[in-house]
This record gives C-alpha cells, sequence and structure tokens, in this order.
C-alpha cells in the first residue's frame, strides 16, 4: 500500500492520539500493586473519550483492548485482573487503534524499579534496534537491510531474536503487506518507497529465542522462561527517511 499525504495526516494524528493513552497507561502501570485489568479499563476509557474505536478487541477474537506482557510474557499477554504488577517487574503494553477509518499501532517496555545491568541492557538494546532500523529506512533501500539493522544489533547486545513474529504493515487494515520480519540478509526483497507506511517491532530475549503460547491461546512466552522485552512504533517512509507516526 502506498498511503497519500492526506492519509498520512490522518495517520499522524492517530499517532499522537495513541501516543497519549498509552503514556497515561504506562504512567499507572508503573506503580506497584496495579492489575494488568486495571491497565485495560483505562485503556478502554480513553478510546471512549477520544471516541475512537480499539483495534485489537474482536480482532481474531481476542477479547481486550489491550495487551499486557510481564517478563517472560514477549506479546499478546491478557490484561487478567489476577495479573498484578510488582517491583522488579519488565512490563510491555502494546495498543492499537483505529481513528477515522486507519490503524495505529504501538508496544513499549519498561522496568518497574531497579533492575540488574544486564536486564537494564535487556531493554535498552531491544529499543535501540528500532532506531537502527529506523536510520535505514528511505525510498530506494531495501526493506531487508532495516531487517538486519536491528537483528545485528541485538546480536551485538548479546540478546536472542524472537524470530516468530515481525512488525507489519498497517494503514486501513491492521496488518498489512509487507511483513518486517525482525531479522534478514541485507539486500533483499522489498525496495521501500514514499508513502509505505508499516510497523517496525522488535522483540528481544536474554535466553534462546523458542516460544510457547499458553493455554489462555494468546499469551507468548519464552520456552526457557528467560526475560523479554518488546518496542513497537508506526512508520511512515517519506522523501528521505522514516518518520516515527507514533512518537
Amino acid at each position: 500500500m502506498i498511503y497519500t499525504k492526506q492519509e498520512i495526516d490522518i495517520l499522524r494524528e492517530a499517532g499522537f492520539i495513541l501516543s497519549d493513552i498509552l503514556e497515561n497507561v504506562a504512567t499507572i502501570a508503573k506503580i506497584p500493586g496495579t492489575s494488568a485489568y486495571d491497565l485495560e479499563i483505562l485503556a478502554e476509557t480513553l478510546i471512549k473519550e477520544y471516541k475512537i474505536e480499539p483495534a485489537f478487541k474482536g480482532y481474531r477474537g481476542y477479547p481486550n483492548c489491550l495487551c499486557v506482557s510481564i517478563n517472560e510474557e514477549i506479546i499478546h499477554g491478557l490484561p487478567k485482573k489476577d495479573k498484578i504488577i510488582k517491583k522488579g517487574d519488565i512490563v510491555s503494553l502494546d495498543l492499537g487503534i483505529v481513528y477515522k477509518g486507519y490503524y495505529s499501532d504501538k508496544a513499549i517496555t519498561f522496568i518497574i524499579g531497579e533492575r540488574s545491568r544486564k536486564i537494564k541492557k535487556l531493554v535498552k538494546a531491544t529499543l535501540e534496534s528500532l532506531f537502527m532500523g529506523l536510520l535505514e529506512i528511505y525510498p530506494g533501500n531495501y526493506l531487508s537491510n532495516v531487517s538486519n539493522a536491528i537483528q545485528t544489533h541485538l546480536e551485538n547486545n548479546g540478546l536472542s531474536v524472537i524470530k516468530t513474529f515481525a512488525g507489519h504493515g498497517i494503514g486501513k487494515e491492521l496488518h498489512e503487506f509487507p511483513l518486517v520480519p525482525n531479522y534478514g540478509n541485507k539486500d533483499e526483497g522489498l525496495i521501500l518507497k514514499e508513502g509505505m507506511v508499516f510497523t517496525l517491532e522488535p522483540m528481544a530475549t536474554l535466553g534462546k529465542s523458542d516460544i510457547e503460547i499458553l493455554d489462555d491461546g494468546w499469551t507468548v512466552v519464552t520456552k526457557d522462561k528467560k526475560l523479554s522485552a518488546h518496542f513497537e512504533h508506526t512508520i511512515v517512509v517519506t522523501k528521505e527517511e522514516g518518520e516515527i507516526l507514533t512518537i
């Protein structure tokens, strides 16, 4: 999909709204003792206040607006009442919205309180890898160079790349072409063009990259139960570079 300037303006507005909602939810999430369900209710309330729609609720049967993943949970963590955030937890929040018929998607990870330097590095390097990928976004470059930059930065920091899931095109639908893996060879496949919109979505772990899905049918965890981190931004390819729409 190649999006017009007018459509990108709408996506930029959507990204601003999404970031505002997620920032408010994160503020509450950083209070130990908060339940994941509390965050779901807050996200849903803010979405209603903005008079927009949640992107995740009902999508392929997902029952909630928000994903809350803690520690070894990589993505798609259900915001359950008995999931209580504690000091030392690594918390990932993932939220999508629909604004004027267009989708926006963002995820953040943060640590509650203090953790070891190694765990801080996990979160920091995962976020950095997104921006390393961003540097490779410009018309005429290969999309695989974006993926390779993410993988290289994560592995150079001693982390394993979660390869089962990936970033994706987004705009008129939540998931569109192209798929944006977090690993790959250089100079292969799709060439980037101005007006393309997709997410960068690095996921990494301190252990091995093998994953499992819990009995709830949604929550994806590391098989070895090692800690993980996850970030996501919605990006548009401009004339010269990649612009984050969910800043």
